[in-house]
C-alpha cells in the first residue's frame, strides 16, 4: 500500500494547490477500508470515502473513521461513471455542492491499488462524451427518487434480466402531465394498488420494476416515489438534435416528454447498458455500468 499512500499524499497536495474542498478516495474492498483505518491520512478533513454499497461494514466500523462515507452502487462502472455517481450522492448527502472543486483518487474497479488522480470543478461544463450538467437536476424536489431510479436502472443496464439485455425508460416527476401525454400499451400492473404498496423504496417494488422493464413502454414514477404505471407509450413528440443522432426512438421519446413536461427521464440502452438522463429535452448526464456480468 506504499504507492497508495504516495498517491493520496499527492492528491492532497493538489487539493491545496487547486483550492479543492474535498478529496474523494474510492476504495473497493473490506480490506481496503480496514487499511484506511490505519493509514496516515485518516484524520485529514478533506478526505471523503467512496465504498461499494454491498460491503459488509458495520455502523460501528463506519464510525471509526472521521471521513464522510458515500455508499456507492455495488456494481462496476467505468471510472468517469463512478465519479459522476459519487458526486450526485455527495450533493444529496450535503457533502459537496454543485459549486465545489473535488479531487478524485481511484483505481480499477474491484482492485486495491490506486493509479488515477482527477481534478473536477463542478461549475464548469464537461465534455459531450462525459456530460454532467446536473445543477437543475439536483435542485429538483424529486432528486432522491431520481437517485433511487438510477440505482435500479444501473442494475438493469449491467445485468439485464433473466440472461437477456434489457432497454427501458423511467420517467420521474410531473406525473399528471406525463400520464396525460402518454397511453398504456399493456394493462397497467400498478393500477388499483394502494399508494403505500407502490413506493419505490419497497424492495418488492424494486424487483417488480426490474421484471417489468422487459415490457414495451416507459415506467412512470411520481415525484414522491409512488410508481404510477408501467408499459406506457410516451406520446410527446420525439426530439431529434445533433446530440441525439445515432440514438434510438426510446431516447428521442424521453427527450420529448422532458421537453413537454417538467419530468426527468432515465433511459437504459438495450445494446450497451448505458444510462442517459434527460431533463428539459437535453442530455444532462450519462452513466456507464460495465456489462461483463450480463449473461448475453
Amino acid at each position: 500500500m506504499k504507492n497508495n499512500n504516495l498517491i493520496i499524499r499527492n492528491a492532497l497536495n493538489l487539493a491545496d494547490e487547486t483550492g479543492s474542498q474535498k478529496v474523494f478516495l474510492f476504495l473497493n474492498s473490506l480490506a481496503d477500508f480496514h487499511w484506511f483505518l490505519k493509514a496516515e491520512h485518516i484524520h485529514h478533513a478533506q478526505i471523503v470515502l467512496v465504498i461499494p454499497s454491498d460491503l459488509a461494514i458495520s455502523a460501528a466500523e463506519i464510525r471509526q473513521t472521521p471521513a464522510p462515507v458515500i455508499r456507492s452502487w455495488a456494481g462496476n462502472q467505468t471510472r468517469f461513471s463512478r465519479i459522476k455517481y459519487a458526486f450526485l450522492h455527495a450533493v444529496l448527502q450535503g457533502i459537496i455542492t454543485t459549486e465545489s472543486k473535488v479531487i478524485c483518487v481511484l483505481g480499477p474497479g474491484g482492485k486495491s491499488h490506486l493509479d488515477t488522480i482527477t481534478i473536477h470543478d463542478l461549475t464548469l461544463s464537461w465534455s459531450e462524451e462525459f456530460p454532467f450538467e446536473v445543477h437543475s437536476l439536483i435542485k429538483n424536489p424529486a432528486f432522491p427518487v431520481i437517485m433511487a431510479a438510477i440505482d435500479i436502472a444501473l442494475d438493469i443496464g449491467a445485468l439485464g434480466r433473466e440472461g437477456k439485455s434489457v432497454g427501458t425508460t423511467f420517467v420521474i416527476g410531473d406525473e399528471r402531465n406525463v400520464i396525460e401525454s402518454s397511453h398504456q400499451l399493456v394493462f397497467n400492473p400498478f393500477k388499483g394498488y394502494p399508494k403505500k404498496e407502490r413506493m419505490i423504496s419497497r424492495p418488492e417494488v424494486v424487483e417488480s420494476l426490474k421484471e417489468l422493464a422487459q415490457l414495451d413502454g416507459a415506467i412512470i414514477i411520481a415525484a414522491d416515489g409512488a410508481v404510477e404505471a408501467a408499459g406506457r407509450n410516451l406520446d410527446a413528440g420525439r426530439v431529434l438534435t445533433k446530440r441525439l443522432r445515432g440514438l434510438g426512438s426510446r431516447h428521442r421519446s424521453a427527450a420529448g416528454i422532458t421537453r413537454k413536461t417538467s419530468a426527468v427521464a432515465i433511459v437504459v440502452s438495450e445494446s450497451t447498458g448505458k444510462l442517459t438522463i434527460f431533463e428539459k429535452g437535453n442530455i444532462v448526464a450519462t452513466l456507464e455500468p460495465l456489462i461483463s456480468r450480463r449473461l448475453v
